[in-house]
């Protein structure tokens, strides 16, 4: 069983996250704290194999609860916020917050396959516990550098930290249009949008159905569509599609990645970060036929190497890098 502790100081959201978690039968609520100061306490008293913090309590917020148990404890904690204080989840993700959920979410009535993969998410988070990232230079051969018309990304559970480091460190110059399927919560895509923009000197903008992929912007792609790619004339189009799932999850990096490499063929650079399952990998496989560069987060720099590893496993990722190097080769790669 999966020992959890609920924070909250609303009463019926702590029901409401215990219903929704004992319902599936691995997790088992050993508490729940109604302020911040409790939740610290508990946090350090009871050692839960995962937290479900709100972000505004009384006497601690949840931001200040991180950062004292973060500095005692390495347990792992999910934040659970409303739409409004969705900006500062990121912030929290940052701190050390492993991912993040609207308090909506945890109702018997979200549909089966957003629950199963709720389930699934936290499962897999309750067992990580907090390390330093390790990385490995192997040297490996470079692809040819062409010109590029579009550096696709995808990511998922620790995608926003990593995010925040990569356009840290990609300059204003970069002349190319980068486009990001981030696997967030309903809800949350423009405060992610908003919020990653103040780490970056490139413009983000969440994408608009329709419009056109401009040279040094960066795109994100919606939550609940899909978001692909297609020609008009030279120019890149983007466009919303509504179609069921793929791999769990909507928007999908496949459903990008597979448009892309029917549109732009070699002209284009996919990387595929730090995430759980294997959305992307089917993608990675299609563009590097069709000859696009394609790059893969290594292991000792992913918070969760399931997204990566499917992608490298297929045996068509050109570059396997730390985070910190990747936008380093990426300039390397264009024209």
């Amino acid at each position: 069983m999966i020992n959890v502790l609920i924070a909250d100081d609303s009463s019926l959201a702590r029901d409401i996250i215990r219903d929704f978690l004992e319902e599936e039968g691995s997790f088992k609520i050993i508490g729940e704290a109604k302020d911040g100061e409790e939740a610290v306490e508990k946090i350090l008293s009871l050692n839960p194999d995962l937290v479900t913090l709100d972000m505004e309590m009384p006497k601690k917020t949840g931001m200040e609860v991180i950062d004292e148990v973060l500095g005692q404890t390495n347990v792992p904690i999910v934040v659970v916020t409303s739409h409004d204080t969705a900006q500062i989840a990121y912030e929290a993700s940052l701190k050390g917050a492993l991912e993040f959920y609207p308090k909506n979410i945890f109702t018997l009535s979200t549909e089966d396959e957003k629950r199963k993969l709720i389930y699934e998410t936290l499962k897999r988070i309750s067992g990580i516990k907090a390390r330093k990232n390790f990385s490995f230079n192997t040297p490996q051969p470079a692809p040819d550098k062409r010109t590029i018309k579009a550096v696709l990304i995808a990511s998922s559970t620790g995608g926003p930290k990593a995010l925040m480091q990569f356009f840290s460190n990609l300059p204003r110059s970069f002349p190319i249009p980068i486009i990001i399927v981030q696997h967030n919560s309903t809800g949350f895509d423009t405060s992610f949008a908003k919020w990653l923009n103040n780490f970056a000197d490139l413009n983000v903008k969440l994408a608009d159905d329709g419009e056109k992929a401009e040279r040094g912007q960066v795109y994100i792609a919606p939550t609940d569509k899909h978001l692909e790619i297609t020609a008009e004339g030279d120019s890149i189009i983007l466009n919303y599609n509504d179609s069921p799932m793929v791999n769990n999850q909507k928007p999908s990096a496949d459903v990008l990645f597979r448009s892309a490499s029917v549109i732009l063929g070699e002209s284009v650079i996919s990387i595929v970060l730090t995430g759980m399952g294997n959305d992307g990998a089917a993608g990675t496989r299609l563009i590097k036929e069709r000859g696009g560069i394609t790059l893969a987060q290594d292991e000792g720099s992913s918070l969760i190497f399931g997204m990566p590893k499917a992608a490298i496993d297929t045996g068509c990722v050109d570059l396997v890098l730390p985070l910190e190097k990747i936008p380093i080769e990426l300039e390397k790669l264009i024209l």
